[in-house]
């Protein structure tokens, strides 16, 4: 099952008695911050979850899978994520 942003915003407002309309608000409220976190670089620690960082690749050289031809990939950003020992023990309790 996959955990999307309708069914936060459903259980938000079951949960605590919202409205759908103020559900949807705090959770788009709560996900902007997220990413404006990130994209500037930082570091977005949950306590008790884990820990978003923003990590620099190097480019690197690649092959086109349709074609076998050889390429160079670009430098990127991306997102990754280390998980609590909190949630680790939470997760492997089952």
């Amino acid at each position: 099952m996959t955990l999307t942003k309708g069914s936060i915003i459903e259980t938000a407002s079951e949960e605590n008695g919202w409205t759908q309309k103020q559900s949807s608000e705090y959770v788009v409220l709560l996900l902007e911050i997220m990413k404006s976190t990130l994209a500037s670089g930082e570091d977005l620690l949950i306590t008790g979850s884990g820990k978003f960082s923003v990590k620099e690749k190097r480019g690197r050289k690649g092959r086109n899978p349709a074609s076998g031809d050889d390429l160079t990939l670009r430098s990127r950003k991306v997102v990754t994520f280390k998980c609590s020992g909190q949630l680790r023990d939470l997760i492997n309790w089952v």
